[in-house]
């Protein structure tokens, strides 16, 4: 089969690194991809946004199957064009999508099926939510409705916090359109975990539990990110949460997908809280979780191309996913300044002395081609960053600790000016 992977980050990377091993892929593409990533599949220079494009692309090189990354082309309805053409894709439709591209939407469909969350209220003008600042107390969390790089939620623990965060989004507009409507939620205090799941309109599977670290800094302090790094399993996913995960979000999603005629296929990311009171809905996701997909994959044994098909084709249960009993951490290597304004074109030097199994997974690179003339100081040619999160070191081991040790000394052999990344990847951090 010839399969294409839209994207260019460390999920895409891990998928394209996933699918490779599959024996019945006779040519894997990439659009755009990125310094890693053309290693091992064709990588197409085109934007994963470029919905005509990639169709395109896809009827030209007769693809069998086009996989989507990110959820910005899901929420564009990249699927759904796909489609239209005849082409087989993985990824849920544009009308699915709204569970990530709009925190309203997805807010209202889990208080209207008894799914546990958070408390909420929406508002869309300005004045209105200065005016509610405290309505759930503090810390009080603020979130952009709209998609934005997984940056648009701010935690404010005092007025003053909450009165700025609210001007960036509604008056400034940092986060554009996606401000146009604010989500003020009750704060939910415990551990965050995740759960991706593979889902088709007939049923619904967990894959191996995964953490993520959202905030730049030790302890998760500092601005979100789109993340720092991830470990799997989770410490917290004992049987008995595990299960009443199952039975009180996962079966309940299903069921009001079934009900809402939300013909859901693809991946479905949950965001968890584990609180005192039990595992509540924190957010949806349309797609693989970035790093976690980094972590979760290489702990499968199956062939990813197989699960894939089987969703598309709604017969998942008829797929028996087998996993790794080894653990799994993936540490996220971020440029200077990132979450914030960063420098691109950094060189990388190291690669090439981590050990022979530790998986490094692109994110923000691109390969600097040979020139004729002398390229200026600093960028000579090989990877250099070109992006805020510019790598995952990703490591497989019998035991947490053997995995945490390995993949922070196989770090310590990567370098780029203003690299920076956490070093408590892998323990439990209450919030």
């Amino acid at each position: 089969m010839k399969v294409l992977v839209v994207g260019s980050g460390g999920r895409e990377h891990a998928i394209c690194w996933k699918l490779a091993q599959s024996p019945n892929i006779v040519k894997l593409y990439c659009a755009p991809g990125n310094g890693g990533i053309e290693s091992i599949a064709e990588c197409l220079p085109l934007n994963a946004e470029d919905v005509e494009g990639i169709c395109s692309a896809a009827r030209e090189r007769e693809i069998d199957l086009v996989v989507v990354g990110p959820e910005v082309p899901l929420a564009m309805g990249l699927v759904d064009a796909l489609s239209a053409c005849g082409i087989k894709a993985f990824g849920p439709n544009k009308k699915c999508a709204q569970l990530e591209a709009s925190k309203s939407f997805t807010k209202s469909f889990l208080s209207r099926h008894n799914i546990p969350t958070a408390g909420y209220r929406e508002f869309t003008k300005k004045e209105d939510l200065l005016n509610a600042v405290g309505i759930f107390g503090f810390p009080m969390v603020l979130k952009a409705d709209g998609l934005a790089a997984g940056k648009g939620v701010v935690i404010a623990e005092t007025p003053e916090e909450a009165v700025k965060a609210i001007e960036d989004m509604m008056g400034d507009r940092i986060f554009g359109a996606a401000g146009d409507k604010v989500v003020v939620e009750e704060y939910l205090s415990g551990i965050e975990a995740s759960m991706l799941c593979f889902v088709d309109e007939l049923t619904i599977v967990p894959m191996e539990s995964a953490q993520d670290y959202k905030r730049i800094f030790d302890g998760d302090l500092g601005p979100n990110t789109g993340g720092m790094g991830s470990y799997s399993p989770s410490l917290v996913f004992t049987e008995e949460l595990s299960d009443k995960i199952r039975t009180e979000i996962l079966e309940p999603t299903l069921k009001g997908f079934q009900q809402d005629g939300l013909d859901f296929k693809g991946v479905l990311f949950v965001g968890l809280m584990i609180t005192d009171k039990g595992p509540k809905v924190i957010e949806f996701n349309n797609r693989f979780g970035d790093p976690e997909t980094q972590a979760v994959l290489p702990r499968m044994e199956s062939d990813l191309l197989d699960i894939f098909l089987a969703v598309t084709e709604n017969r998942l249960n008829e797929i028996d996913i087998k996993w790794s009993g080894k653990k799994s951490i993936c540490v996220v290597l971020a440029a200077g300044g990132y979450p914030g304004t960063y420098e691109k074109g950094k060189k990388i030097t190291g690669l090439d002395a981590v050990d022979a199994d530790v998986m490094i997974f692109h994110a923000g690179t691109i390969k600097k081609a040979a020139e004729k003339d002398s390229p200026p100081v600093g960028q000579e040619n090989g990877i250099l960053t070109n992006g805020g999160r510019v790598l995952g070191v990703a490591v497989t081991a019998d035991t947490l600790d053997e995995a945490r040790k390995r993949a922070f000394e196989n770090v310590s052999r990567i370098y780029f000016d203003g690299m920076q990344y956490r070093k408590d990847i892998g323990k439990l951090v209450n919030k």
